[in-house]
């Protein structure tokens, strides 16, 4: 099958299921804090499940420079089926937790294991997809995510049809199932690039941050890392904080507020990411700057968009500014990877995407922190829209400096 015209798209749409894995099963622990805390009563301060949601951010963060330096020496198949194999059996036993300290160990075990996964994935993904498919292959992947997340919301759900341990139960099980179907339908790409020099020198020990090395004197990947982080602000600062927004600009009951932000972030994004996919891959064929371009017209419109979102009081223009949002974030979020293969070497894509992964994850705790302080002032509108000004500066840093030569650097 690894043979065949059509298995880049068998792996894209592996991956895919994979990445809605992800996040679902990250995301289902917030939606069912009420259902738990009856049996956890730790779970009944607001403190510890902060606590719990925080462990696996800062866990997640400074594993994934590590998961791309592994990915990079070893086999990204096994890695992926690994992961997905130990975060669903995490999730399983979560089902059985029966105090605090049980769910902030198996918490962190999960961080550990999801980390393993973006970087791997997305340089797997890469590798399969060169030219005229990568930004929509990478763009496809990335539906999985927001699709998981969304998910994940129905949590509570099936808590309350059946009981929260056995959401856990259920939400497990079909991981590790489906760990079974890669091991048998994933491969890895026969022509991977890895650098094999410091293998052929036996005289030498192998330095596991050889590659990390390499990429951080790369002055282009530290342009593209800014780049990366700064729209991670808003990014999260929507994932977090939006319902809470529309809630207050639109006085609407968060019951309310909450549907209405998810699903329009959640649309738009779909559509950006498609959308971005296809405009990039076709431009790019065009002029090398392609994917930086389509990239920066993302960006460009998160601009307004979080400006309207700050300041915006009726309901079509807080939605409107959710959506051109969306739609925006979507098309940037599908250029990452394809713009990273413009400057950094296949040997190293994903030690580069795992410390991008790392920076933006940091962001985004810092910046959920921050608009907490400026809610609890009533100035969380202002926040908002002072985040389009961080978006500009990288918008401009990135069209003056990153002008690719090739678009897949060997």
């Amino acid at each position: 099958m690894k043979d065949k015209k059509f298995y880049p798209w068998v792996v894209v749409g592996l991956l895919w299921v994979v990445a809605l894995l992800n996040y679902m099963d990250r995301q289902m622990l917030s939606t069912m804090q009420e259902a738990m805390k009856l049996d956890i009563v730790e779970l009944q301060k607001a403190e510890a499940f902060g606590m719990l949601m925080a462990v696996f951010l800062w866990i997640y963060g400074f594993m994934s420079p590590v998961a791309g330096i592994i990915a990079d020496k070893l086999s990204r198949k096994w890695l992926i089926v690994g992961s997905l194999f130990v975060w669903s059996a995490v999730t399983y036993l979560m089902g059985y937790a029966a105090d605090f300290n049980q769910l902030l160990i198996l918490r962190s075990t999960m961080g550990i294991s999801e980390a393993l996964y973006i970087p791997s994935a997305l340089s797997l993904i890469a590798d399969w997809h060169e030219g005229k498919s990568r930004s929509l292959a990478i763009g496809i992947h990335m539906t999985g995510l927001y699709t998981g997340q969304a998910i994940g919301g129905f949590g509570a759900t099936l808590a309350a049809a059946l009981s929260w341990q056995q959401a856990f139960h259920w939400f497990g099980i079909v991981g590790i199932v489906y760990a079974v179907v890669l091991m048998l339908f994933l491969h890895e790409n026969p022509n991977r690039v890895v650098d094999k020099k410091l293998a052929s020198e036996p005289t030498k020990k192998a330095n596991p941050l050889a590659g990390l090395g390499i990429v951080l004197t790369n002055w282009a990947f530290w342009v593209i890392l800014f780049y990366f982080a700064a729209p991670s602000l808003p990014g999260w600062a929507t994932k977090n904080w939006l319902p809470t927004l529309f809630a207050e600009s639109l006085n609407i009951p968060m019951s309310e507020a909450g549907p209405i932000s998810t699903i329009t972030i959640a649309l738009s994004s779909f559509v950006g990411v498609i959308v971005g996919g296809i405009m990039s891959d076709k431009w790019v064929q065009k002029n090398i700057r392609g994917r930086v371009y389509t990239g920066a017209i993302g960006l460009g419109m998160t601009i307004p968009a979080l400006a309207l979102l700050g300041f915006g009081e009726s309901f079509i223009a807080v939605v409107g500014a959710g959506l051109l949002f969306g739609v925006g974030y979507g098309i940037f979020d599908a250029n990452n990877m394809p713009i990273l293969c413009q400057f950094i070497s296949a040997k190293y894509r994903a030690t580069a995407y795992g410390v991008m992964n790392m920076v933006g994850v940091f962001a985004g705790a810092a910046v959920t922190q921050v608009l907490g302080a400026w809610t609890d002032g009533g100035n969380l509108g202002m926040g908002f829209a002072m985040l389009s000004i961080v978006v500009a500066v990288a918008l401009a840093l990135q069209l003056f400096c990153l002008k690719p030569k090739t678009d897949n650097m060997e």
